[in-house]
């Protein structure tokens, strides 16, 4: 957020009674934006210095709104938005699966680098099955599709990985292990595309493969463990490469109907466990994901599946690992919410994910309706929600902290002033606890120094300076070491006299 914009946010939340919200907003909250290329067209139409000019737009203004992290679709129908060996160049990039950019260049690396720039987090987000999107794709004519058919098949015109075959799981897990390894993402991400969504009356044709793998389970049960065996399998891959990296998935929102199951939600939709075969709070309950982003879409109080309702039962039965929301903007910001008697309903479900202890944040579908200012979400969300900044939730053991920086120095060059600091070495190898980001607080005379604070807190960087106003005295500045599963160390102060 630029200091223009800080200034007018500043007076805006003063004279508009916000300014209370700024203490309230958590110091640890994941503030997430799905950014998605399949269905967006203007990928195509983009010369390569276009492309990056709109990722650097996309990624300023979630910046300005608050976000701290991005997920980013990198492979939407088994192809590739970024130099791979393994799958084709997605069609939705360059308008023909297969066909690299001209000039060349790689979309995943320049998204990844500009959002670490901006001190936030990338998310490489896949979908693992999905071939084809509708009947009109085509695929190369040396497709494995055709050169290997039984492993597939169509359904509703959509080609897709048959979930039964071991080939296909070990080759969905050398794609995520191919990016993993290659490219320095915070967290391979997947959504709510399974097994695919029913359509009543059409049977999944997968009658050969239950025939040669079933082993006289139920139907249904065979179908849910070959999803389990590739969540299984993908975690242990990530973790294999690099523990720090997250694994995350973005399931449909509702488990179960309690009409199915007492453990289910007050709901009547289509359910994870039966239609998509994907029982994710197994999933949380095994420690196979890091975190559930369950898509709450639905209006607060929408009779087959109240978000209202649903926060809550996500909150209460999936706490093995951290949930974050997914919030449809359109829906929340065109709905009036009587009961808080505003035109929208953004600000009750804020105050849901903030006052259930097991929800740690929200991810914003789609980023573009945030970038877009749909209703005014963005002013919202930077003068109000997400007004300070805020560090994304810590991982692995929280015993264990990173060393704080070495030394911290104000240089002067060129008639301005900066706030300098000397981090821990890297080791030879990357590390969970290597020196990756650094948090700036703040305190002018007679405030309290405490780093619990998020008001203090005026940068979060990858840097290793900042520019700061020379013309400010008596304040003291601290720094902290975030690791790469955003443990804080201890804060190093400095205070500047003149």
């Amino acid at each position: 957020m630029n200091n223009i914009f800080k200034f007018i946010a500043g007076v805006l939340i003063l004279f508009c009674g916000l300014s209370s919200f700024a203490t309230e907003n958590p110091k640890r909250e994941f503030r997430g934006a799905w950014l998605h290329v399949i269905g967006q067209t203007q990928w195509q139409s983009k010369s390569t210095e276009q492309a990056k000019q709109y990722i650097r737009e996309q990624l300023d203004k979630l910046h300005d709104a608050g976000c701290n992290a991005v997920i980013f679709q990198v492979r939407p129908t088994a192809d590739a938005l970024y130099k791979s060996e393994l799958e084709p160049w997605s069609a939705w990039l360059t308008g023909k699966r297969g066909k690299a950019p001209e000039p060349l260049w790689d979309p995943l690396e320049y998204c990844l680098e500009e959002t670490h720039k901006r001190g936030m987090e990338f998310h490489a987000w896949l979908n693992p099955y999905r071939v084809t999107s509708n009947e009109k794709d085509t695929l190369p004519a040396n497709h494995m599709a055709f050169k290997k058919p039984h492993l597939f098949f169509r359904y509703r015109g959509q080609v897709l990985f048959d979930p039964a075959w071991q080939e296909n799981r070990d080759f969905i897990c050398e794609v995520v292990r191919d990016i993993t390894r290659r490219y320095d993402v915070d967290a391979i991400h997947i959504d709510d595309y399974f097994y695919p969504y029913p359509k009543k009356g059409l049977d999944i044709p997968d009658q050969a493969s239950y025939a040669k793998f079933g082993d006289g389970m139920p139907k249904n049960d065979w179908r849910r463990k070959n999803v389990d065996l590739l969540i299984e399998q993908l975690h242990k891959t990530i973790k294999s490469e690099k523990p720090w990296v997250r694994f995350g998935v973005s399931p449909f929102g509702i488990w179960r109907n309690k009409q199915s199951d007492p453990r289910g939600s007050e709901s009547s939709g289509l359910q994870n466990y039966d239609d998509l075969y994907a029982d994710v709070i197994l999933w949380a309950n095994k420690g196979w994901i890091d975190y559930l982003a369950p898509q709450l879409y639905w209006n607060l109080d929408t009779k087959a599946a109240p978000s209202r309702k649903l926060v809550k039962w996500w909150n209460d039965n999936a706490s093995a690992v951290d949930i974050y929301v997914g919030q449809d903007v359109n829906r929340t910001m065109t709905t009036a919410d009587p009961g808080n008697n505003d035109k929208n309903e953004l600000d009750t479900k804020m105050n849901l994910s903030r006052e259930l202890p097991n929800i740690k944040g929200n991810i914003w579908w789609s980023g573009y309706w945030v970038t877009q200012n749909l209703k005014g979400v963005a002013d919202s969300l930077a003068l109000k929600y997400q007004s300070t900044i805020a560090l994304p939730p810590a991982y692995g053991d929280k015993n264990v902290k990173p060393k704080p920086v070495k030394q911290i120095s104000i240089e002067k060059r060129n008639g301005k002033e900066f706030l300098e600091w000397t981090p821990e070495n890297h080791g030879a190898t990357p590390h969970e606890n290597d020196p990756f980001r650094f948090v700036i607080y703040k305190f002018y005379p007679a405030e309290t120094q405490d780093t619990s604070d998020p008001a203090t807190i005026i940068d979060l960087t990858p840097k290793h300076s900042i520019e700061i106003d020379s013309k400010e005295k008596a304040v003291t500045y601290a720094v902290t070491t975030l690791d790469r599963m955003n443990r804080e160390s201890e804060p190093i102060f400095l205070y500047k006299k003149d």
